[in-house]
């Protein structure tokens, strides 16, 4: 029976990327990712790139990496000869980072029609997936269901010659262009080559793709980078989820930045789509404080600019952003591909937006093809960094006018009805009626997803939202507050509402 009729291919979409179960083990989690799977993925997206340009199979160059995983080097092979049976020319660029595939179809040397990398982020170490670019970015949920569309069909017709395989060093190439862009952009008076000299900066790799930034983008910038962790690859991720938003994750690498008495540290995600920082005191850079110290670097770049983030970020970032900063803060939808899509629609229509960016740690910049790129947004802070040495400054002075709040949590409430999507509307839709016989609350306008809540009484001052996941039968629940308090006084009362709805699992908010 043909591979094609055999497989749901449509389960493997997952946004705008293809995920799977690669490595068996794990009970209820059969594979479904396999090599004649991903040969068969291979010959779909040669086939797409060839409809989409114009071009025969046999005149496409295709560059292929993966992160650490422990399926990556078969599952690859298997990609390449699906490729190469349609006469595609392939360069094997082995270890590389998700950013770095997209820079192979921009940097002259490499000159690539498309590029593939193998990867799963930061799920457990079974699963597998591929990202696919071409020259305009990342590809899009209605590409990734065409090209799942094509592997159904399964219908190739093989070259009369196989395509060449030819292994190139991607990652070198990239991370010399993030050495060079630092050099530029700091232009040290006494020591241009080496702007970091006299910093230790620790990187914490997570032992994914990112353990590359150490040896080749610090130290030849100069840094000490004694303290660094978890660089070498290992798909077992035996020390932490390789996650910035992971508070393991998060608790290692500021340890270490105490422990070694460290001046910055800087940790990566498995394949380097997404970091954090940690300064000097040990205190996380991440999601808010991570979108402030960026958002402030932008904003003396490009000011009056639009920062785009999505729709969890927190009322002290949209005052610091507007208030302090002379910038416009645009909260859009949850997903890093919404925001990302949302910036440069809003630059198409006149409105500049040099920053898109989500609270998860994917950063995109206009000046980097809008590429969401951990190491770049990462090279951004150093470059702020080695500036403020300079001037006898701290990086984080910046972030002074900045309002934390006391406590934030997210609450994930299971839908228990068969069609979710439409439960999950009536209850939002209920909510807002809910809200109205409040007398201290009122629905925020111009949300783009969801119901946000603003409360208002001095001993919630917060707010929460409800909105729907993006690929779960779940609602997730943020609330927020800037006192003591607050977030559990805010969720009490939520409970009152949420507790009359059947279809609805709220154990997480009544813990």
């Amino acid at each position: 029976m043909p591979l094609s009729t055999t497989i749901n291919w449509a389960t493997l979409q997952n946004g705008s990327d293809i995920r799977g179960v690669a490595l068996a083990g794990v009970p209820g989690e059969p594979v479904n990712l396999t090599p004649a799977v991903v040969t068969t993925l291979g010959q779909a997206f040669a086939t797409w790139l060839s409809a989409e340009l114009g071009l025969p199979t046999t005149e496409l160059t295709i560059a292929i990496g993966r992160d650490s995983r422990l399926s990556g080097p078969e599952l690859m092979g298997a990609a390449i000869a699906g490729m190469t049976s349609l006469g595609c020319r392939v360069l094997d660029v082995a270890m590389a980072s998700t950013p770095a595939m997209f820079m192979s179809t921009v940097l002259p040397e490499f000159a690539c029609h498309g590029a593939i990398m193998m990867t799963a982020s930061h799920l457990p170490f079974n699963r597998n997936g591929l990202k696919f670019f071409t020259r305009q970015g990342g590809l899009g949920k209605a590409d990734i269901s065409r090209i799942l569309e094509l592997a159904e069909q399964g219908s190739f017709a093989p070259a009369t010659a196989p395509g060449s395989v030819e292994s190139r060093d991607l990652i070198g190439a990239y991370a010399a262009g993030l050495v060079q862009q630092i050099r530029q952009s700091v232009n040290h008076p006494e020591n241009f080559d080496q702007p970091l000299q006299g910093l230790n900066i620790i990187v914490d790799a997570g032992n994914g793709a990112g353990g590359f930034f150490a040896a080749q983008v610090l130290e030849p910038l100069g840094a000490d980078t004694t303290g660094s962790q978890f660089l070498d690859p290992d798909g077992t991720f035996p020390n932490h989820v390789p996650n910035p938003e992971n508070e393991a994750a998060m608790a290692s690498i500021c340890q270490a930045v105490v422990a070694q008495g460290a001046d910055f540290g800087l940790i990566f995600d498995t394949d380097v789509d997404r970091s954090a920082a940690v300064d000097a005191d040990g205190r996380e850079l991440n999601r808010n404080r991570l979108i402030a110290l960026i958002a402030a670097i932008v904003l003396h770049e490009h000011p009056g600019t639009t920062i785009v983030t999505d729709s969890t970020t927190s009322d002290g970032l949209t005052q610091f952003i507007e208030g302090d900063l002379g910038g416009i803060h645009h909260r859009f939808r949850r997903g890093y591909k919404n925001v990302i899509n949302e910036a440069i629609r809003l630059n198409e229509a006149g409105q500049p937006s040099w920053l898109a960016i989500e609270a998860s740690g994917h950063g995109a910049m206009k000046e980097n093809y809008f590429l969401d790129d951990g190491a770049y947004l990462a090279s951004k802070l150093l470059v702020e960094l080695a500036k403020t040495r300079l001037s006898g400054q701290r990086l984080t002075n910046l972030l002074a006018p900045l309002q934390d709040p006391h406590d934030s949590q997210e609450y994930r409430l299971k839908i228990l009805a068969p069609e979710a999507q439409v439960y999950g509307a009536e209850v939002m839709t209920q909510m807002k009626d809910f809200v109205a016989t409040q007398a201290d609350w009122a629905i925020v306008p111009n949300t783009y997803e969801g119901v946000r809540v603003a409360c208002q009484s001095p001993a919630e001052n917060g707010w929460f939202m409800v909105r729907m996941s993006l690929h779960d039968p779940v609602l997730p629940l943020n609330i927020e507050s800037t006192v003591p308090g607050g977030v559990a006084k805010i969720a009490e009362r939520l409970q009152t509402f949420f507790s009359s709805l059947a279809e609805l699992d709220i154990t997480a908010l009544e813990q």
